[in-house]
């Protein structure tokens, strides 16, 4: 892929990130009937590692990869805590905690095998093994 299209996919994933943690928080406290029904914690669940694997497909960089994670967790803290007008959008209490799991674990768990796997087709060699210039005999 050229540079100027992996930059543009991955400005595409972040700001989907940013809008996908927006459209979370302020459909957390959603009630069907008479019962809370936070889905946007399970919608946090799927979406967030989607968005971190296609990340890691225009880059291998873990920096970049975690990119749309790293939004998606500013933009939930930042609108969450300091929402429009200084309403607080997060509420106090087990929903958010849901949110913030489903959204970061399932996540961090994606960027860590590709981090693994970016570990698996570059291998360290050994001390002693590279082509140094210390002679040999």
């Amino acid at each position: 892929m050229r540079t100027a299209l992996r930059a543009g996919v991955l400005v595409v994933l972040v700001l989907d990130s940013a809008l996908l943690a927006l459209g979370e928080l302020l459909f957390l406290p959603q009630y069907v009937g008479s019962v809370r029904f936070p889905v946007t914690v399970l919608v946090a669940a799927v979406a967030t590692p989607v968005l971190v694997r296609r990340a890691a497909d225009v880059s291998p960089r873990p920096l970049v990869a975690a990119a749309p994670l790293l939004t998606w967790f500013v933009v939930v803290l930042g609108v969450g805590l300091a929402g429009p007008g200084g309403d607080v959008v997060l509420p106090p209490d087990l929903r958010s905690f849901l949110l913030l799991a489903a959204g970061i674990l399932p996540a961090a768990v994606v960027l860590g095998r590709v981090r693994l796997a970016g570990r698996r087709h570059d291998p360290v060699k050994p001390p002693g093994s590279g082509s140094g210039t210390g002679g040999g005999g």
